[in-house]
């Protein structure tokens, strides 16, 4: 195995998801519904496409890439169905996003959590690896999806209606697999906890509070479970998180500023690299990045929307950073959408062309403000 690169952070990066082409939505539908393919198959054209993206990323300018999630129906769901004591359940009716509803795909646990040796991940994480010249970078769930996307009738062992007993098993799970990815060469693994930004939703907090979970509690105690899976990680492993309200073509799930979680994201959880989402009044103003503590960890504020087509003009973005700049070190961010492209299958209503645009444009604006994209 060749010297993994091991220069994260850098000024300029992007989420994970990427717009999946034509080839693979084929060979997908091929395979899923048709069955008139082979996994073989599926998998040929998945590699070939991977192969491509990997090099847009790179020509682009970018230091950090990513395979688009193109192995995955879901940013969150293909990673949890494939631990241990985990299955994916399909229903009538999906999860509500503002104003369209989400394939009704729920994950139950069934069993005792645990990260198995084969899960398809650490392959997908080592395809990436062989395949770039620059950092690979792998974007799975973070531990509180497990918790907060299981409606607790779909939690069967009676151990872990203690949620404490359930957050130590997560928490032992997703130590296991951020050692799993570092065997395999992964020296940047991002775990997205997008649920810190939901529990500052009133409606979602509410939600919670009917289930007779205090919100502020689960915030604190996602906040412990991301910090015990990747505090043991070796000081060559940067660990970084994305914090959004819902990503589904092109709509959202939540809103409410950062306020309320923003101490236990950043002095509780262990993370190295925030993407941030930051391109609407949805997520409030910029003042929570006063908590940032001095020193090595960095914010990319998601300036850059996914969800539209139109593209931002430098000048916007290097005012928002002069503000930003007024509640933390300038040196302490970087850039990078404010979400995936693709947090499904489906994908954002946008091109191809924008997508590439927009990646363009967060490297220059690092190049603009920093210098660079490894500045």
């Amino acid at each position: 195995m060749t010297e993994p690169v091991t220069g994260a952070p850098y000024r300029a990066d992007h989420v994970g998801s990427l717009l999946r082409p034509d080839s693979v939505k084929a060979a997908r539908k091929a395979f899923y519904e048709d069955k008139s393919i082979t996994a073989a198959d599926l998998k040929k054209a998945e590699d070939a496409a991977i192969i491509d993206v990997i090099k847009m990323q790179e020509e682009i300018g970018l230091k950090a890439v990513t395979d688009g999630e193109f192995r995955r129906s879901f940013w969150h769901y293909d990673f949890m169905g494939g631990l241990s004591g985990f299955d994916l359940d399909e229903r009538a009716e999906g999860v509500q996003f503002h104003g369209v509803k989400l394939r009704p795909i729920f994950p139950t646990i069934t069993g005792k959590l645990d990260f198995p040796d084969d899960h398809p991940m650490i392959e997908h994480y080592k395809f990436v690896a062989a395949n770039t010249k620059v950092q690979p970078k792998i974007s799975i769930p973070g531990p509180s999806c497990c918790h907060f996307r299981t409606a607790p009738e779909d939690i069967a062992p009676a151990e872990y209606k203690d949620l404490d007993v359930l957050f130590a098993d997560l928490a032992k799970t997703y130590a296991k697999a951020v050692k799993a990815f570092y065997a395999a060469g992964c020296r940047y693994l991002q775990m997205d906890d997008i649920f810190f930004a939901y529990l500052c939703d009133p409606k979602h907090r509410e939600d919670k509070r009917k289930l007779g979970q205090d919100p502020d509690w689960l915030i604190e105690r996602y906040a412990w479970m991301m910090n015990e899976a990747i505090k043991d990680r070796p000081a060559d492993m940067k660990i970084g998180m994305h914090l959004c309200r819902g990503n589904f073509v092109s709509t959202y799930a939540a809103e409410g500023a950062y306020d309320l979680a923003a101490d236990a994201i950043f002095n509780k959880t262990g993370i190295d690299i925030y993407f941030m989402e930051y391109d609407s009044e949805r997520a409030g103003s910029l003042e929570p990045l006063k908590l940032l503590p001095k020193g090595n960890k960095r914010v990319l504020p998601g300036f850059i929307t996914t969800k539209t087509p139109e593209l931002e003009s430098l000048d916007d973005l290097k005012r928002k950073f002069d503000e930003a700049g007024k509640y933390c070190d300038i040196n302490q961010l970087g850039i990078a959408p404010q979400c995936g492209f693709s947090s499904t299958e489906e994908g954002n209503k946008i091109t191809m062309d924008d997508q590439k645009k927009k990646l363009e444009l967060v490297v220059k604006t690092a190049e603009a403000i920093w210098g660079g994209v490894d500045k």
